[in-house]
């Protein structure tokens, strides 16, 4: 279960410098900034532009661009239902939708209660298996309603 620090903009200037001595460093920011924060603030755009000596627009649209990048903390635990082809032909959307009515929230979202966020995820590489979904990391082929019951349980104790 991930534990998030409340933003700091001192911080957030530790966790990017972490990383200044890479070449091509802006993902890597951005994954520790969100792994320390639990998401990307808007406010580390700029300092991140300012860093890295590139335009704020280019931070911002690496960020967008990226669906694991999240704009609001993510729940105390994340489920990721994959949405790619071989996993939607094997009955995906239906758990998709079964997962929306059992936590009451819609993909993208995180449960009234905080506990979990369900997102989708484009391909876990687990095509043969498929249907497939993603607990706080760890996989799950071969998705069924059942197993999917099971990891909502999960996250939701």
């Amino acid at each position: 279960m991930p534990h998030y620090e409340p933003w700091s903009e001192e911080r957030a200037r530790a966790v990017v410098d972490e990383f200044a001595h890479l070449e091509g460093p802006l993902m890597p920011m951005l994954h520790a900034v969100q792994e320390t924060f639990g998401h990307v603030p808007d406010a580390i755009v700029p300092m991140l532009a300012e860093k890295l000596n590139v335009s704020r627009a280019e931070v911002h649209g690496v960020v967008t661009f990226y669906h694991d990048f999240r704009h609001e903390p993510a729940g105390r635990h994340v489920l990721k239902l994959c949405r790619a082809e071989a996993c939607q032909a094997a009955g995906g959307d239906a758990l998709a939708e079964h997962a929306e009515h059992r936590l009451g929230c819609k993909l993208g979202e995180t449960t009234a209660d905080g506990r979990v966020t369900v997102e989708p995820i484009y391909c876990l590489g687990l095509c043969a298996t498929a249907p497939s979904a993603m607990l706080d990391g760890k996989i799950v082929a071969r998705l069924t309603e059942r197993r999917l019951d099971a990891l909502i349980v999960e996250a939701q104790s």
